[in-house]
């Protein structure tokens, strides 16, 4: 059993924040590595990347949307409810070490992941530029963290409703045009790490994007989330989930992750008339 001590309800209340008890899980974990949560002895088994820990209360926050039956039963458990299962820390660490000059680039529920990454690299020393997209001001999550986690911090929204009107593409481009950047980090929608990694690949910038978004059982076991990285075969969820952006193959990505969601949120197709103008 994990006790949820906290809960918020974000982003008009489509996105969910639990605190969570688990000291052991607390005391282990890094940043970039993910659990597995179960509502109850019938539900489905849910990867989730961690947002932050906290080992002096021995607890782990996670942050996730309501996209369907699962996460919907996960926004009914309130606070002194508790998970009946949750396993962790999986998934390789990012690697953290002083860079120099980094850009964190965070979309949609991604920039909960990409959280415990810019603090760790601002923490190692770098000068930290952060990058958050959202598609109106609404739904963007964890603007006074990722502050103080960056060294500077930039907030696009697709609508123009709040700072740069535009996406975080445009910002990245300026960004790699005005410095001499290190190490991208970006974390978001499927499209939107493509993107960036094309823009970076330009630039010949070391680029790791994590592929969360396709894990379904997260040990390996099912094999839902193979994906092709430098032409051979990974496992988001054991291999992963973070690699570099310039050898996975996002166009093959895309149509795995479209047997799962809607086509029309993982299609490649808009963001590249769009998001790279």
């Amino acid at each position: 059993m994990a006790k949820i001590v906290n809960r918020e309800e974000m982003a008009q209340g489509t996105i969910i924040l639990n605190e969570i008890e688990a000291p052991r899980i607390s005391r282990k974990a890094k940043p970039g590595q993910f659990v597995i949560l179960q509502a109850d002895e019938t539900g489905e088994r849910i990867p989730l990347t961690m947002a932050d820990t906290n080992p002096d209360k021995g607890t782990i926050t996670i942050i996730y949307m309501v996209v369907g039956k699962s996460t919907a039963r996960f926004k009914e458990l309130k606070v002194g409810d508790d998970y009946f299962a949750l396993i962790g820390p999986l998934g390789k660490p990012t690697h953290i070490e002083n860079f120099g000059k980094v850009v964190c680039v965070g979309g949609g529920t991604g920039i909960a992941v990409l959280h415990p990454i810019t603090r760790a690299l601002k923490e190692a020393g770098n000068e930290v530029t952060t990058i958050l997209g959202s598609r109106t001001h609404d739904l963007l999550i964890m603007e006074e963290k990722m502050k103080a986690a960056s060294t500077v911090l930039h907030v696009c929204t697709d609508d123009g409703s709040y700072g740069h009107h535009g996406f975080v593409t445009n910002v990245l481009k300026d960004v790699l045009e005005q410095q001499d950047i290190d190490l991208v980090v970006a974390i978001g929608p499927i499209p939107m790490m493509k993107f960036c990694s094309l823009i970076t690949k330009e630039k010949n910038v070391k680029t790791f994007v994590s592929l969360n978004p396709i894990m379904v059982d997260g040990t390996g076991m099912c094999g839902c989330c193979r994906v092709s990285v430098g032409n051979e075969t990974k496992f988001a969820c054991v291999d992963g989930p973070e690699f570099d952006g310039h050898k996975v193959d996002f166009d093959e990505l895309a149509k795995r992750l479209a047997s799962y969601l809607d086509e029309e949120k993982v299609s490649l197709d808009g963001y590249e008339k769009c998001k790279l103008q």
